[in-house]
């Protein structure tokens, strides 16, 4: 039964990996040398650049990779579990977990493979108030699932506090944003 659940998360964390490391590898062969692309009519430009830090550029040190490096091994030890324990009706949350955890493994096999850092190349846009940072696929799986991961506790925790409020009442069903959307 484990098994089964296990197979949508293996897929999902696959596919982000795999799209997420092709991507990074044309835009390294594309936009080398300072080449930028302007696409779907300019709204989506695309620039080469190496991101050393976290997320918007935030970086801890000379050398950040050093701190983000097991830091992300942990979080990746963390997500894995998650998704092992995951109870039946949780699919949401495991779908949320797996986006996250591909995301860090994409971002990770960067972080290991070279010390110019993270391969980003999305981006900036223009949001009309503010440029969007430059990010990658990784980083989208990452902030996708992380939403829906902080939906799928929130939900759960509004199911709680309506079941403690019912005397008697069975226990709440898991969370699962996904199926309740």
């Amino acid at each position: 039964m484990r098994k089964t659940r296990l197979v949508l998360p293996g897929l999902i964390v696959t596919v982000v990996v795999v799209l997420d490391l092709v991507t990074k590898s044309w835009a390294l062969r594309t936009l080398s040398g300072g080449r930028s692309i302007e696409a779907l009519g300019g709204l989506l430009p695309l620039n080469l650049t190496f991101n050393r830090g976290a997320a918007f550029g935030l970086t801890i040190g000379d050398d950040p990779r050093w701190f983000f490096i097991p830091v992300t091994i942990a979080a990746v030890a963390f997500l894995v579990l998650m998704i092992w324990q995951a109870r039946p009706g949780e699919d949401g949350r495991t779908v949320a977990a797996a986006l996250v955890l591909g995301g860090a493994l994409g971002n990770l096999y960067d972080r290991v493979r070279w010390d110019t850092g993270v391969v980003d190349f999305i981006g900036p846009l223009d949001l009309g108030f503010m440029d969007w940072p430059i990010f990658n696929v990784a980083d989208s799986a990452i902030t996708c699932g992380a939403v829906l991961l902080a939906g799928s506790f929130l939900a759960e925790d509004l199911r709680n506090r309506r079941g403690a409020g019912e005397a008697g009442g069975e226990e709440p069903e898991p969370a699962d944003p996904v199926r309740d959307a």
